[in-house]
């Protein structure tokens, strides 16, 4: 049964004739009136670098456009920095007229740009386009200059942030094992570097970041777990129903065991029950992080969003260990997490849904 956080006091009052003693030697104190924070200034915001690679044809420059429109407009919503790679006008020339560095640069100064503020908020670096792979280097294939994996992993390298890897092309899964590390979420269209056939991930990934069509627990808000789980069981839809073989198969690396985990193994948005070991999945940080947040999640400031993942985080590991614990032991551990959560939430006048088991 879920309960509403602001209640987490009381229940815990009544789940332990302990835990009712202390509070009653100590009343809580009453919540003070609050008001949302101040908008975010440029340095705790989340920031997009969009990448659009060399689209090759008009077909796919059209198609590659449809999807930079959309992952823009959830940038605005967000009210995220927004740098695009790919799109600028002083580069239109075709690729063989282009400087060496061109689209190379630009993204490299992007991220040196970005990737150093020290700040809890997400980068968020998506490409969009054709990967190629030659049996040892994967790259993004951009107008001029491909960028390696490996290139990528170097000018990574100092982010002081959060970052969040999104490679919408084909050959893209050798960016995992390059870019994996903590406080990172690596997501690539394909599984391995040899499926080098187009990848349709990036049309189902900008519809799932710019709408809540693939908000799964209906919490007003899509993750990037959400968003990675709706656009792989779309892309797996469309080879289903056309009859085809299907020539890519998405990956999420959030652990940075530099594995990655398939669609496959969650049910909804959880890690199904049938998978051996649920622990080594995946999954946990990319829930986290939102691009377009709710109301609510607004209301809270970069410090205490970290504040409020973190205690939600120690939770959940606190609930495998139920069964290793005495009672008295497991509850005293709950309520030291759960009181500061539900006074984050009450200073910050939200009304969230939590489990308490």
């Amino acid at each position: 049964m879920k309960h509403k956080l602001s209640f987490s006091l009381l229940l815990l009052s009544l789940l332990n004739p302990v835990f009712a003693q202390d509070e009653t030697e100590t009343p809580p104190a009453t919540a003070q009136p609050s008001t949302p924070p101040m908008p975010a200034t440029a340095t705790q915001r989340q920031h997009v670098i969009l990448v659009v690679g060399a689209p090759g044809t008009d077909e796919y420059q059209r198609t590659f456009m449809a999807w930079a429109t959309r992952w823009q407009d959830a940038a605005k919503r967000a009210d995220a920095g927004f740098t695009v790679v790919g799109l600028s006008t002083e580069s239109t020339a075709p690729a063989e007229q282009l400087s060496a560095e061109s689209d190379h640069q630009r993204l490299l100064d992007a991220i040196a740009a970005a990737g150093t503020e020290k700040t809890s908020e997400p980068l968020w670096i998506v490409f969009i386009g054709h990967g190629s792979f030659d049996g040892r280097t994967a790259s993004w294939n951009l107008r001029g200059r491909d960028l390696s994996a490996e290139q990528l992993a170097v000018a990574c390298d100092a982010i002081d942030r959060p970052l969040a890897i999104v490679a919408c092309a084909s050959c893209t899964s050798p960016f995992i094992n390059a870019m994996s590390g903590p406080n990172r979420v690596i997501i690539s269209a394909t599984k391995d570097g040899s499926q080098i056939q187009y990848s349709r991930f990036g049309d189902a990934m900008s519809l799932a970041i710019s709408t809540l069509e693939a908000d799964i627990n209906r919490d007003g808000q899509t993750s990037l777990l959400e968003a990675w789980l709706f656009a792989s069981r779309r892309t797996a839809e469309f080879y289903k129903t056309e009859g085809r073989l299907a020539t890519e198969h998405s990956l999420l690396d959030a652990s940075g065991d530099a594995k990655g985990v398939r669609s496959e193994l969650f049910e909804g948005d959880q890690v199904a029950a049938s998978v051996k070991n649920p622990d080594e999945i995946d999954g946990q940080l990319a829930a986290s992080w939102h691009l377009v947040r709710s109301e609510d999640e607004r209301r809270l400031s970069p410090e205490q969003r970290k504040n409020r993942n973190d205690l939600e985080s120690r939770i959940k590991a606190l609930r495998k260990q139920k069964e290793s614990l005495s009672e008295v032991e497991y509850l005293q551990q709950l309520k030291a997490l759960l009181v500061p959560l539900a006074k984050l939430y009450e200073s910050t006048n939200m009304n969230p849904q939590s489990e308490v088991k």
